[in-house]
């Protein structure tokens, strides 16, 4: 027992001011429902209200950072008032997405269910929010953000990745958005979609390991696309369960179909098909 107690007391003293995930989870929480009401416990019913609510959210991000001085190299008050200033840009391109995901799926009733009910807007709207962190150098903090989402979700995309705007996640589960990814606007995924990347040295970490989507893409469900130098070019179609490791040129269809053998057995063949756009 004296052997675990010194052990747990150690790991503590070694963690001082490591962020509490609760912590975080409760200030993306409270963002989210200030942002969307739908999201939020009470409704304000006036302006006022908003600015003060805005006011303690980023004296309480403030607080996180400077308890967490190691996860950035900057000032906590100066890095959350930053973040804050662009909250207005945050705020608009999730609307955009919420406005793709409504236009892209014919069962979407209202934007009021999609962000009500949809896993694909929570996913996202964590994604802007923890992209927006990430891009002014915080640590750990923004995987967090994105990990919570990932758990309610089953949607993980990590922080890092770039994503253009009217981005839509149909369905959602399983999905998989790497680091280094690049995705152009009004892209299309479906569940079960793999953007990873292959395997690589640890010294090879901030290369560029997973794939770039270009605009206009729709990839359909299972679908695996690997590589940091494989690019999906704009307009292409990705049917389901293909996987990918060279690029295709823009206007492609790419999918499998079974082929029957006279030695009787199902066997699939890569079908590649380009339109006349180009």
């Amino acid at each position: 027992m004296d052997q675990l107690v010194d052990k747990i007391f150690k790991s503590h003293q070694d963690c001082p001011e490591c962020p509490s995930p609760k912590l975080v989870q409760t200030f993306f929480d409270s963002l989210l429902g200030l942002l969307f009401p739908e999201y939020a416990l009470d409704i304000i019913r006036e302006r006022k209200e908003v600015e003060s609510n805005l006011v303690a959210l980023q004296d309480q991000f403030a607080k996180i950072l400077n308890k967490n001085k190691h996860l950035h190299q900057g000032d906590g008050e100066l890095l959350s008032k930053q973040f804050f200033a662009k909250l207005s840009e945050v705020f608009d391109l999730i609307h955009q997405d919420v406005d793709a995901m409504f236009a892209g799926d014919p069962a979407s009733k209202s934007r009021a269910e999609i962000l009500r009910c949809y896993p694909g807007f929570y996913a996202i709207a964590a994604y802007r929010i923890s992209h927006e962190m990430y891009l002014m150098g915080i640590r750990m903090i923004p995987r967090i953000i994105t990990e919570y989402a990932h758990s309610k979700t089953g949607i993980d995309i990590h922080p890092g990745a770039s994503i253009g705007h009217h981005f839509c996640i149909d369905h959602g589960t399983g999905l998989v958005i790497g680091e280094t990814t690049v995705i152009g606007n009004h892209v299309k995924l479906y569940q079960g979609v793999t953007l990873g990347a292959l395997s690589v040295h640890k010294e090879d970490a901030d290369t560029k390991r997973h794939p770039t989507i270009e605009d206009e893409v729709v990839i359909y469900a299972g679908a695996t696309i690997l590589g940091g130098n494989t690019v999906i070019g704009k307009g292409s179609v990705i049917g389901g369960n293909v996987w990918l490791t060279k690029s295709v040129p823009a206007h492609s269809k790419i999918y499998y179909k079974a082929k029957m053998y006279d030695a009787g057995k199902d066997q699939t063949d890569l079908y590649v098909f380009k339109n006349d756009q180009d």
